[in-house]
C-alpha cells in the first residue's frame, strides 16, 4: 500500500491547494496521506474533506522547526488533536515571530536596492510565509531580477539560488526559522497527544546517537527513514544504528509541487520516489 506522510500544501510553501493535493494523490494511488504544512494546520479541514470524496485515510500532520541544545531539527507530528485551542495559540506566537523575522528580512534588501512592497507582499500570507514565496514574488521584478542576477553572476538562477542569495547567506543575511525548543514542544505533546516523528534527519546529518538520546528521553516517537533526501547508505546507517529499538519508522516525499519549468522526465519527488508501508517497522501506530 503507498502512502504520503509529508506533503506541503498552498498554506505553506506547497505549489497545490489542499484539494489539488488529494487528486495528486489519488492519481498516484496513495491510500493513506499526511498533510504537513509548517507551523499551520489551516489547510487540514480542506484536506480531509477532499481526501473523503477519493477514499484516502488522511492523518493530521503538521511540521516544525524544533531546536535542541545548538541543534536545528524537523519534526513531524501525527494524529494530534487539531482543534485545541492551546495549540493554535502555541502556532499562533511562532506565526508573529516569524512575521517579525520575515519583515526584518526584507526591510534589509530593501535597503540594498531591491523594489519590494512589503505589506502588499505579506498580505498574501495568513499563516506561514514561506521563502520560496517571497522569492517568486521578488523576482517578478525586472530590476530586481537583474539585480539578483549581477549579484549570482548567472543568466539563469535556479530558485534554489536565489534563496540562498537573499535569505540564507550568513555573511550577507540569514533569514533563520521559527524554532521551538524541544522541551516546549515535549509539554505541548502531552496535551495535544499524537505521535512525534524526527523529519528526513540524514538531510541535517543527525548523528544516530542524537537520535536514541531524543527517544530515551521521549521528546520523539520514530524517524521519517524514507525520504528522496536519504541516500540508501544514510537509510542503511540509521537502520543498523537503531537496530532493536522501540521505534516508528515513517516515510514522506516531502512533496511541494510540480515544476512546470523543467522540460525533463523528473519535475518532483513523486517521479522517482515512493513509500510503501509495509517497509516501515511500526508505522501502523500512526495509519491504522
Amino acid at each position: 500500500m503507498y502512502i504520503d506522510l509529508q506533503l506541503h500544501s498552498t498554506y505553506s510553501d506547497g505549489k497545490l491547494t489542499p484539494t489539488q493535493l488529494a487528486k495528486f494523490l489519488e492519481e498516484r494511488s496513495v491510500k493513506v496521506a499526511a498533510l504537513t504544512d509548517h507551523n499551520t494546520v489551516a489547510g487540514l479541514d480542506e484536506f480531509f474533506r477532499a481526501c473523503k470524496k477519493r477514499n484516502i485515510k488522511s492523518i493530521s500532520g503538521i511540521e516544525l522547526y524544533v531546536r535542541y541544545g545548538s541543534r536545528r531539527l524537523n519534526f513531524l507530528l501525527y494524529n494530534f488533536d487539531k482543534d485545541s485551542p492551546y495549540f493554535h495559540e502555541f502556532l499562533r506566537k511562532t506565526q508573529i515571530q516569524r512575521y517579525r523575522n520575515v519583515v526584518k528580512a526584507l526591510k534589509y534588501w530593501q535597503e540594498q536596492g531591491l523594489e519590494i512592497d512589503i505589506e502588499k507582499i505579506l498580505s498574501k500570507y495568513n499563516h506561514y510565509i514561506p521563502i520560496n514565496g517571497l522569492v517568486r514574488t521578488i523576482k517578478k521584478n525586472s530590476n530586481n531580477l537583474k539585480f539578483i542576477k549581477e549579484g549570482l553572476k548567472t543568466k539563469n538562477p535556479h530558485e534554489w539560488e536565489i534563496i540562498k542569495f537573499l535569505f540564507k547567506h550568513k555573511k550577507r543575511y540569514y533569514l533563520d526559522e521559527t524554532h521551538v525548543n524541544v522541551h516546549r514542544l515535549k509539554d505541548l505533546h502531552k496535551k495535544i497527544g499524537g505521535q512525534i516523528i524526527m523529519g528526513h534527519p540524514g538531510k541535517g546529518k543527525v548523528d544516530a546517537d542524537l537520535v536514541v538520546k531524543l527517544l530515551k528521553g521521549k521528546f520523539i516517537d520514530g524517524i521519517e527513514l524514507l525520504s528522496p533526501h536519504h541516500s540508501w547508505d544514510t537509510i542503511s546507517y540509521y537502520q543498523h544504528k537503531l537496530k532493536g529499538r522501540k521505534i516508528i519508522y515513517t516515510g514522506g516525499s516531502d512533496f511541494h509541487g510540480m515544476d512546470s519549468g523543467l522540460n525533463s522526465y523528473i519535475k518532483c519527488s513523486w517521479d522517482y520516489f515512493k513509500v510503501r508501508s509495509n517497509l516501515l517497522p511500526g508505522v501502523e501506530k500512526i495509519i491504522n
